[in-house]
């Protein structure tokens, strides 16, 4: 059952006198249950248990936090319908969307568990003394990694279960030792609350601390706020738009003791496609970026907003291809009237900007459904207006139509950071790909080859981050094992006892 309350480590409390309602996009409707905002008090006291159980937390062993990982995702899995009936009412997305989501958010759990059976994601080492050595002794050194501290996540509105209350950053800083306070987001506190119940059962279960873990409701803006002033809390982890991850990096720079915001932020994933790739498959790469681009609802950070291509007849064969594949399509319900609102704004401001043509738009009568469109643009045009470089959150893409490789490299070399990049192109053009893969490499996180850039494996090799604003630090991943790097820092011990080494190298 739906309490609406916030958790405070295993304590459930609803004390404030600010409620919310989640939405059902698809029926346009109010959901029955009432959230509590959580207040000040609420949050300093789940962030004052969050100290207190690091001093516990840090200090468990790695087959403890293995124990516990495995433990939510038995949790999360034995909430079974009732989990999937509210994340489709809270979100407007199909139940075979929450199933692969909830799989992959118990993936995730699993795989961090499974990262801490072994000590070797620390990369400690050793290095001897060599106390006769000439002209001075060597020192005898040992380095480790420890846990920061609690770490506020924010959830995600774009997936309200493997990016927000038991995700990828929550397995990852869990993983790494560090408490977690979710802030939830508001468009899904239904979901949220019964993940967040899962984690507190298996916390109570593995005889974790309490304040390992807690969740609190928010209705605008203020409870993040606070949440990342508290001078207790020591990272953050964020997936969102730009304007709110940079506010809240703004405000974790501006404390008194700074501390890193790993926010993963706005992307159009630039695509590039080689003439020949166009001449040789055009009908096959248009109907599979229809696809990405539609799929769920463009709602994703990946989506291809941006194809690249010289301008011929291939190109121009291409985009009507890609515009009638892109018509047949069945439109998606986007996961909130506001999300809507603003996608068709953008959308509008974009498409009336000097040079821009829509060469697909589909109206949809249906409150709340995406009209998924594309558009053209010269190479000159997008070179002269930053605006055509703003992420549309929704299924959009706009291909631009280079005068020569000079212009379309001049052009990728003006992005912002992006956290993919797509190049797509036959065996033939593989001697000519050299400067365009360089050029690509400084500007994104992950480069694709013939494919799309909607997907995102959970596995060591991936990178999910790129040059701001895809991410605030380039040097980190938010998806993959390499996530839990994210939360802990290095120590040196020199000539140290090993007895008195916490969590021994």
């Amino acid at each position: 059952m739906i309490t609406g309350k916030n958790y405070i480590g295993n304590e459930m409390s609803a004390i404030g006198s600010v409620r919310f309602k989640t939405m059902d996009p698809k029926m346009n409707s109010e959901n029955e249950w009432t959230c509590f905002e959580a207040t000040t008090k609420e949050i300093h006291s789940s962030v004052d248990k969050a100290w207190k159980a690091f001093k516990v937390f840090r200090n468990t062993s790695q087959v403890q936090r293995s124990t516990f990982l495995n433990a939510i995702a038995d949790e999360i899995e034995a909430l079974g319908d009732v989990l999937l009936d509210t994340y489709c009412k809270e979100s407007g997305l199909p139940k075979g969307r929450a199933i692969g989501e909830r799989g992959r958010t118990i993936f995730q759990l699993r795989t961090f568990a499974d990262l801490l059976e072994s000590e070797d994601w620390k990369l400690a080492s050793h290095d001897a003394a060599i106390p006769d050595r000439q002209p001075t002794p060597k020192l005898d050194l040992k380095k480790t990694v420890i846990p920061l501290g609690p770490v506020a996540v924010f959830g995600s509105s774009n997936f309200p279960l493997a990016y927000s209350t038991a995700g990828g950053d929550t397995a990852s800083a869990l993983a790494a030792g560090c408490p977690v306070v979710v802030k939830s987001h508001p468009m899904h506190a239904g979901t949220g609350e019964l993940i967040a119940s899962a984690v507190i059962r298996a916390a109570k279960r593995t005889k974790m601390p309490d304040g390992v873990f807690s969740n609190l409701n928010s209705k605008g803006i203020e409870v993040g706020i606070e949440l990342v002033n508290h001078p207790k809390i020591k990272a953050v982890g964020f997936t969102g738009s730009i304007k709110a991850g940079r506010a809240l990096f703004d405000i974790a720079n501006a404390r008194p003791e700074p501390i890193p915001v790993f926010a993963e932020m706005g992307s159009i994933n630039p695509v590039v496609i080689t003439q020949n790739a166009l001449i040789s498959n055009g009908p096959k790469w248009a109907e599979a970026y229809a696809h990405s681009i539609v799929l769920g609802a463009g709602q994703f950070c990946t989506n291809p907003g941006l194809i690249l291509a010289i301008d011929s007849e291939a190109l121009s064969k291409f985009t009507d291809q890609l515009a009638e594949k892109i018509a047949t399509l069945d439109p998606m319900c986007m996961l909130h009237p506001k999300i809507k609102a603003a996608y068709s704004n953008l959308k509008l401001e974009l498409t009336a900007q000097n040079g821009v043509e829509v060469i697909s738009n589909e109206v949809h009568t249906e409150k709340n459904y995406a009209d998924q469109t594309i558009a053209t643009v010269s190479g000159t045009q997008f070179l002269l207006n930053p605006k055509l470089h703003a992420e549309v959150f929704g299924p959009f893409s706009i291909v631009v139509k280079c005068r020569d490789q000079q212009q379309l490299l001049q052009i990728i070399g003006g992005l912002e950071g992006q956290l993919t990049g797509t190049i797509l192109a036959e065996k033939e053009d593989s001697e000519t790909l050299t400067e365009l893969v360089d050029e690509l490499q400084q500007r994104v996180g992950r480069l694709i080859y013939n494919g799309v850039p909607t997907g995102v494996e959970v596995c060591p090799s991936m990178n999910h981050g790129g040059p701001y604003p895809a991410s605030t630090d380039a040097r980190f991943t938010a998806v993959g094992t390499d996530s839990i790097r994210r939360w802990v820092r290095l120590v040196a011990y020199q000539n140290f006892p090993f007895h008195l080494i916490p969590n021994k190298l």
